[in-house]
């Protein structure tokens, strides 16, 4: 599959640039799980809802620094998991898994009522995927009770089937990887590991190997799945699946 977003593209957010200027809370690949998780944010969503957000959006369209306005609009308005809209596929510095929003100068090229319509896209698609991860996160944990070996196999399986979502979702584009490990990350949080130490241990696990453009292995998926169960529970997976 080809993404509309992808092909010759100047545009995109690179967070390793101007640093200075960065609200790094509202970096939608430093967010933690308490901060995204849909169980602890409503999010309620009709046609009266829908009308103000497009209104309040479309006053916004010609201005300069209109991703930042709209995206501390829909932060102040639904809370600090809103910055992910514009999380992109192969957006620079860490691609994220939004396809409805590309960057500002092709996203914004044509008419504001269409720039608004992609905000608000983006906006649905980027909570679809949240609730989307938090039904797969409760479907893959461990029983409270699971022994050590029995979370580990939980972990890998999780492991497994996470980083293939992540792959099918963005082709492999330029950052996937750095979703793929948000988005184990986030899993570990929600399991009950605390987010620095799940981050530093996804990190290890995957150890460099997941890379640009280039769609991992299976084998080099189950190692990783593997490596990381080890890694939180000291013991390797008992069982394949």
């Amino acid at each position: 599959m080809v993404l509309a977003a992808s092909a010759g593209c100047t545009g995109r957010t690179d967070y390793r640039r101007n640093t200075t200027s960065i609200n790094w809370d509202l970096i939608p690949r430093l967010l933690p799980w308490s901060a995204v998780d849909p169980d602890l944010h409503a999010f309620t969503w009709n046609s009266d809802e829908e009308a103000q957000v497009t209104a309040l959006i479309r006053a916004m369209a010609n201005r300069d620094g209109f991703v930042n306005q709209v995206t501390n609009l829909l932060v102040d308005r639904y809370d600090r998991w809103a910055c992910g809209w514009h999380w992109a596929v192969g957006e620079g510095g860490g691609g994220g898994v939004v396809q409805s929003w590309c960057c500002s100068s092709c996203s914004l090229r044509d008419s504001p009522e269409a720039a608004t319509a992609n905000v608000v896209a983006s906006l649905l698609e980027w909570r679809d995927w949240l609730e989307e991860l938090a039904e797969r996160f409760a479907e893959l944990a461990p029983a409270a009770d699971a022994d050590a070996e029995d979370r580990s196999w939980h972990v890998q399986r999780a492991a497994t089937r996470l980083v293939t979502l992540v792959v099918d979702r963005t082709c492999t584009e330029s950052g996937w990887h750095m979703l793929c490990e948000r988005v184990l990350t986030w899993y570990l949080s929600s399991v009950g590991l605390e987010g620095e130490e799940a981050a530093e241990v996804v990190k290890g696990a995957i150890g460099g190997r997941f890379k640009s453009w280039a769609e991992p292995s299976s084998v080099l998926v189950d190692a990783v799945g593997d490596d990381l169960g080890f890694s939180v529970t000291g013991h390797r997976p008992f069982r394949d699946y």
